[in-house]
């Protein structure tokens, strides 16, 4: 199992999933606007208080397996996404840089319930490689459009994200959404467990009509 601080809401230290360079000593908070008909490239971009480009997300979906990559603000790759999506569960596993090593593994995730809008998803770090408990938790209520991500499976919040509804979001087919991350927490981090949330509903749409194609079939 891996070694993190005891949980708690704010982490005296911090805690680099990803890397040192993303861990702020205060509460940063990141706007998230993702373009409601663009599915491909270019269609979710992460940005500061200030309006400055922090991530942008590359994406391609081949059947039943998805590869997203995370961005900085200049274009250089982060960490590599990769989803196997059934209709039983989610697994997406995030690699450093463009690799799909499995020695440049982070972590994991795993979709372990979804009940009509809500859904939970369990995050390993690389080193917990037995699984039994996971070192960070996401819940999530598609319906109103927000997820909290916790330590372990403790009630203490490491990040939120709500959705930011105005009359110019609708009229220009976009999603905004503001994500409050607790000091010291990897924001790349907390990023990248957001696209993968965002990638659940589209790809569990592409597994049901690929498998009733192959039932009717």
């Amino acid at each position: 199992m891996s070694q993190l601080p005891a949980p708690s809401a704010q982490f005296a230290v911090p805690v680099p999933v990803i890397g040192p360079q993303f861990c702020a000593p205060y509460e940063v908070t990141l706007a998230i606007v993702r373009r409601v008909l663009k599915v491909m490239d270019g269609n979710f971009v992460v940005t500061d208080v200030n309006g400055a480009v922090i991530f942008r997300v590359s994406q391609r979906i081949i059947s039943l397996r998805s590869r997203r990559v995370l961005l900085d603000g200049a274009g250089n790759p982060v960490v590599t996404l990769r989803g196997k999506i059934t209709t039983v569960h989610d697994r997406w596993r995030v690699y450093r840089g463009e690799s799909v090593e499995e020695s440049d593994l982070i972590f994991s995730v795993k979709r372990t319930s979804m009940v009509q809008l809500r859904v939970k998803l369990n995050v390993f770090l690389a080193n917990n490689t037995n699984e039994e408990v996971g070192d960070f938790r996401v819940e999530a209520n598609f319906s109103e459009s927000s997820c909290v991500v916790y330590t372990g499976q403790s009630s203490s919040e490491v990040a939120k994200m709500e959705q930011n509804k105005t009359v110019r979001s609708v009229l220009f087919g976009k999603d905004h959404f503001n994500v409050k991350i607790n000091r010291n927490i990897d924001h790349a981090f907390i990023v990248a467990l957001v696209v993968i949330l965002d990638a659940i509903p589209s790809q569990l749409a592409i597994a049901r009509s690929i498998f009733e194609i192959a039932v009717g079939s």
